[in-house]
């Protein structure tokens, strides 16, 4: 049994498509075409959050500004694993009683996990700086 696919029912979607692009591109062109050409030196400048560049842009950084954001991202990662079970864990409907116990071990030892890692971060001096 095979429907039939009817693309009028798209058609108020593509001609909102077609009134979009042609916005932008004719906010664009006007802007282009009328708008002011005044090239000053300052304008001129890279933006370095309101100080004046100093350097090259491809200095090296140091390994500790990585190392701090790949921590960031595995408690964040870790965040993403126990909300969603904080939410459902204990109401009813939620996970089974006789896998409350189970579940949460698991929990327990997920969380013991990032606390080792943690610890073994301390210890290498991942938050010492110089």
């Amino acid at each position: 049994m095979t429907e039939s696919f009817d693309l009028g029912t798209y058609y108020p979607i593509f001609a909102y498509l077609v009134l979009l692009i042609g916005f932008a591109v004719a906010v664009l062109v006007i802007a282009h075409a009328i708008g002011p050409r005044r090239e000053t030196k300052g304008k001129q400048t890279p933006y370095e959050s309101g100080m004046d560049p100093i350097g090259d842009a491809r200095q090296r950084f140091d390994i500790k500004f990585y190392l701090v954001a790949v921590m960031f991202l595995v408690f964040d990662v870790e965040l993403l694993f126990l909300y969603p079970w904080a939410v459902v864990a204990y109401r009813d409907g939620g996970i089974p009683a006789v896998l409350h116990l189970p579940v949460f071990g698991c929990v327990l030892t997920f969380i013991l996990l990032l606390l080792v890692a943690y610890v073994y971060d301390w210890k290498k001096g991942v938050f010492r700086w110089r």
